[in-house]
C-alpha cells in the first residue's frame, strides 16, 4: 500500500476480516478499520481516534522485543468487546482507523526516529481533529511523535503527563536517543519546556541521584508514586492536568508499562517491584483522557516476547488504550 497520508506508511502488520457492510459490531477487532479498507480516503480525516504501531525497539537499553507489540495488540483486540460496563457507553458510537505501521530501517536508529517525526507529522496534518495514538515500541519514540506534532503546530505550547517508573532524563550522548532520554530529548531540542513535564509513578531505586537533580534544575515535576497514593491517583493526575492546562494548548500523554508492578506486568523490558497496579493505571488513564487538551497518546516499552502464556500485558495494553478511548468520550 502507498499512503496518501506518509510515502513509507505500512500496512497493518496483522487485521481482521471485517463484518459485513451495516453488520452489527460488538468487538473491538470488527470496529478499528484499517486505512487500507477506507473507500474514501477524505471520510477518514473525520475519525475520532487514529492508531498507528511504531514498531522500534533497537533503541532500547534492555533487551527488549517491544517492537512486536503493534501486531501482539491487534491479535488481541478479539478478546475486547467494544461496550464498556463500568461507564455505561460503547465505544463503536465512535470511528476509529488503523493506519498501520511506521516503517523501521534494520540498523540505522536515526533513520526509524527521522520516519517517526516524518509519518507523526503526516498524521497530525491530515487528521488534524482525532486524537493520535501511538503504539509502541520504546520509549524513545514519544520524542520522535511529540516533534511530529510540534512540526505541524509550532505556534501550539506542548505539555507531557508521564506515567513512569524512570525519569527518562539520561544524558544523550552517552548511548544516543535510547529510551531512557525521551524527555531529555524534547527538552534539549526546544520542543518541550522542564516545567512543562509532569512525571507520576517514580519510585524505588530505579533512578540515580543525577537524573534526579537534571530534573530539578529544569524544572520538571514529577510525584513518587507513594506520595501519589497518598493523595489518590485520580487526584494527583487532576492536579497536573490543571497545572499544566494552564500553561499549555496541547497535553500528550505517553504510558510507560514499566511503571506497573511486575506482578502486574512480567511482559516489560525494565519490570520492577513495587509498581502501579492495573487498577491505578487504568484510573490514572481514565482521569487523563476526561481532560480536553490531552489530544494525543502513546503506549511504550510493552514485550509480548517477556510475556507470560496468557499475555496478561499486552491485555493489559489493550485495556490501557481502551481505557483512554473511553475517557475520550466521557468529555
Amino acid at each position: 500500500m502507498k499512503s496518501f497520508l506518509y510515502p513509507k506508511l505500512n500496512p497493518p502488520s496483522f487485521t481482521w476480516v471485517r463484518p459485513d457492510e451495516g453488520a452489527e459490531v460488538a468487538k473491538v477487532h470488527e470496529w478499528i478499520q484499517p486505512l487500507t479498507s477506507a473507500s474514501d480516503p477524505e471520510k477518514s480525516k473525520d475519525a475520532d481516534f487514529v492508531i498507528v504501531g511504531v514498531p522500534l525497539s533497537r533503541s532500547s537499553i534492555s533487551a527488549s522485543g517491544a517492537s512486536e507489540f503493534p501486531e501482539a495488540f491487534r491479535r488481541s483486540w478479539r478478546s475486547f468487546a467494544t461496550y464498556n460496563l463500568d461507564e455505561d457507553i460503547d465505544l463503536s458510537e465512535m470511528t476509529a482507523v488503523d493506519v498501520g505501521d511506521v516503517p523501521m530501517h534494520v540498523t540505522n536508529i536515526q533513520r526509524c526516529h527521522d520516519n517517526i517525526i516524518e509519518a507523526s507529522a503526516a498524521l497530525h496534518k491530515h487528521f488534524d481533529a482525532s486524537k493520535v495514538c501511538a503504539i509502541g515500541g520504546d520509549h524513545s519514540i514519544t520524542a520522535m511523535m511529540v516533534k511530529g506534532l510540534h512540526q505541524v503546530r509550532p505556534d501550539e505550547k506542548i505539555g507531557i503527563l508521564q506515567f513512569d517508573t524512570h525519569f527518562d532524563l539520561r544524558d544523550m550522548t552517552d548511548n544516543g536517543p535510547s529510551n531512557g532520554t525521551p524527555m531529555r530529548n524534547l527538552i534539549e531540542s526546544g520542543v518541550v519546556e522542564g516545567s512543562n513535564m509532569y512525571n507520576i509513578g517514580l519510585h524505588g531505586f530505579f533512578n540515580t541521584k543525577d537524573l534526579k537533580n537534571y530534573a530539578d534544575e529544569k524544572g520538571v515535576k514529577y510525584f513518587t508514586l507513594r506520595e501519589s497514593r497518598k493523595k489518590g491517583i485520580e487526584e494527583t493526575v487532576v492536579a497536573c492536568l490543571e497545572a499544566l492546562a494552564s500553561k499549555v494548548d496541547t497535553i500528550y500523554l505517553t504510558v510507560d508499562m514499566d511503571v506497573l508492578d511486575i506482578a502486574y506486568a512480567p511482559g516489560v523490558p525494565a519490570s520492577t517491584p513495587g509498581g502501579m497496579t492495573t487498577a491505578e493505571l487504568l484510573e490514572g488513564v481514565l482521569a487523563a483522557a476526561k481532560h480536553p487538551k490531552v489530544k494525543a497518546m502513546d503506549i511504550v516499552c510493552l514485550d509480548p516476547l517477556k510475556d507470560s502464556q496468557v499475555q496478561p500485558t499486552v491485555k493489559l495494553g489493550t485495556h490501557v488504550l481502551l481505557t483512554f478511548l473511553t475517557g475520550v468520550m466521557l468529555r
